[in-house]
């Protein structure tokens, strides 16, 4: 552990803790410069961050202390960085250009890679040109992807951002063990003309197969027996299991892709029918050009590290447990939920790899809403609440074509978040208050009443990462860039962060209560609260 660097920068953190971002770029005249970069259509600016120049130095330090491009180097390697159960991490070989050479453990993946990118292609073309059809020979004009987690997230991400006004599928997405979930997707579809994808890596997850029987049930009181299995397909790490259960083909993908890194794999399978070949690949070029920066740029100029590195300066050097963001940008709705797992399910971790406690803040709590919508809700509270909550906006100069006098109509979209970010740094002073309400005809009491009330305190960071246009590319690139980014915070964390151990114990008691259900009591071994709960909704 870099002992040495991590007391350095909370030492820094200490000093500078009350410095004013707005007077750093005075004090600083190469901030704006040093604290922005381009990668792959996207342009970060950091400059608006905490840290004063001592503080940027001394982050930087700590990343090459803990030896971020050596880990850099065995994730690529495809080393076992998933120590604990023994397996490469290797989601950048999915998107690699084909005839790449990725190796996991020293076995080559990228040829398996290709043909399965290859069955995924051909199989979409034939759905998508009615090749492929049903039990009764009509075409699929609807696909229902059934999953949960890393199997539903991102591709619902994909699936917001890149779909068609008017789609040719109808692609709807179950994940809630909830009957309505599942109720709400079925109603007005047709099952001779709807394909079911069943999307589980292990295929034992206990929602995920509680779906699948309620679509198989569905599709099979309207279908012939005969032809059934062509309605539903897998796509999984257990092809046996797939099969058993009844799926007519089957997509795989292998252990060494993480649940919420697997959108590049067959779990997107649904999103290649729905969008196209044409543009997935573009989804996986864009990755891919994010990875060679991430491989090639300096730290001090490479997006993934400088945006860990602003996490960790707010979380460990000035304490501060939470992070916004918000994507102004209706297709990027699904953002800040895919980022919730991405980040919160890698790095929620409390030991380091040698198995001791970590001894300091680990990811903090993420949460958004699309902007404008944020600024009516919880915006209140990051500009005026007691607690600093540095924020993220993912801005898209624009979300449609333009009008015809060449003018945007999303600019009122996205001056609101520079003018939040404007004002999070700035804030109002009380005089200011005060005096902006004689102006306003304010009597002198009662400014003095009201002016603490419109006070903002300011010095409240954010981040802006800006795109010309939200395409397929620029898509990959922006998902790439927080996989990246959650891996270095990892690294200088020192943890794993590519299990998931702390979703396990909740499924294991799940198992149990059903058991309780299925007898009608509570077990004996059951706390007190939990059968008294469970007897209330048993009744």
């Amino acid at each position: 552990m870099p002992h040495a660097a991590w007391t350095e920068l909370e030492a820094v953190a200490r000093r500078d803790a009350d410095a004013r971002i707005h007077d750093q770029f005075a004090a600083d005249p190469d901030r704006l410069s040093r604290m922005t970069v381009d990668a792959a259509g996207l342009h970060l600016d950091l400059s608006k961050q905490s840290w004063t120049r001592a503080g940027f130095d001394a982050a930087l330090a700590l990343a090459r202390a803990a030896d971020v491009e050596g880990r850099r180097a065995a994730l690529f390697g495809g080393e076992a960085i998933n120590f604990t159960e023994g397996r490469a991490v290797l989601h950048p070989a999915l998107r690699a250009p084909v005839g790449a050479d990725f190796h996991a453990l020293g076995e080559s993946v990228s040829a398996e890679v290709d043909a399965v990118r290859g069955q995924m292609r051909d199989y979409a073309h034939a759905v998508r040109s009615s090749i492929e059809t049903g039990a009764t020979g009509r075409p699929f004009k609807a696909v229902v992807h059934v999953g949960i987690g890393g199997s539903d997230l991102g591709p619902r991400l994909i699936w917001d951002a890149l779909r068609p006004l008017d789609p040719a599928i109808d692609l709807r997405f179950v994940a809630n063990i909830d009957p309505r979930d599942m109720a709400e997707s079925l109603t007005g579809l047709d099952p001779e003309t709807t394909l079911v994808i069943v999307v589980s890596k292990t295929f034992t997850t206990q929602e995920t197969l509680a779906n699948a029987e309620a679509a198989k049930a569905w599709l099979a009181a309207a279908l012939p027996a005969d032809g059934m299995d062509k309605h539903f397909i897998g796509v999984t790490a257990a092809p046996e299991r797939a099969a058993a259960f009844g799926c007519g083909r089957t997509f795989a993908f292998r252990d060494w892709v993480g649940g919420r890194y697997s959108l590049w794999s067959a779990v997107s399978l649904s999103c290649v029918i729905g969008l196209g070949w044409d543009v997935f690949q573009g989804f996986f070029d864009g990755a891919a050009d994010l990875d060679r920066h991430f491989l090639e740029a300096p730290l001090e100029a490479n997006a993934p590290v400088l945006l860990a590195l602003a996490q960790i300066w707010n979380v460990d050097g000035l304490h501060r447990p939470a992070r916004t963001v918000a994507p102004y940008a209706h297709a990027l709705r699904r953002l800040p939920a895919f980022l919730q797992q991405l980040e919160m399910e890698s790095n929620g971790k409390r030991v380091r790899r040698d198995g001791s406690p970590v001894g300091r803040q680990t990811c903090p709590v993420v949460f958004g809403e699309p902007g404008t919508n944020g600024q009516h809700a919880f915006f209140q509270q990051i500009h005026q609440g007691p607690q600093v909550v540095p924020a993220e906006f993912v801005i898209v100069a624009s979300t449609l074509e333009r009008n015809g006098d060449g003018q945007t109509s999303e600019s009122p979209l996205w001056a609101n978040a520079l003018a939040q970010g404007q004002a999070l740094m700035q804030g109002k002073t009380e005089a200011r208050a005060h005096a902006e309400l004689i102006a306003s005809g304010a009597s002198e009491a009662e400014a003095d009443r009201l002016a603490p009330h419109k006070t903002f305190p300011g010095n409240r960071p954010s981040t802006a990462i800006l795109m010309e246009r939200l395409t397929p590319r620029t898509l990959g690139a922006l998902i790439a860039l927080y996989e990246h980014k959650t891996f270095v915070e990892g690294v200088i964390w020192d943890i794993n962060s590519f299990d998931q151990w702390g979703v396990e114990l909740g499924k294991v008691l799940a198992r149990a209560v059903l058991k309780d259900v299925a007898a009608g009591a509570p077990s004996p071994d059951l706390d007190p609260s939990t059968a008294a709960l469970l007897t209330r909704l048993l009744a």
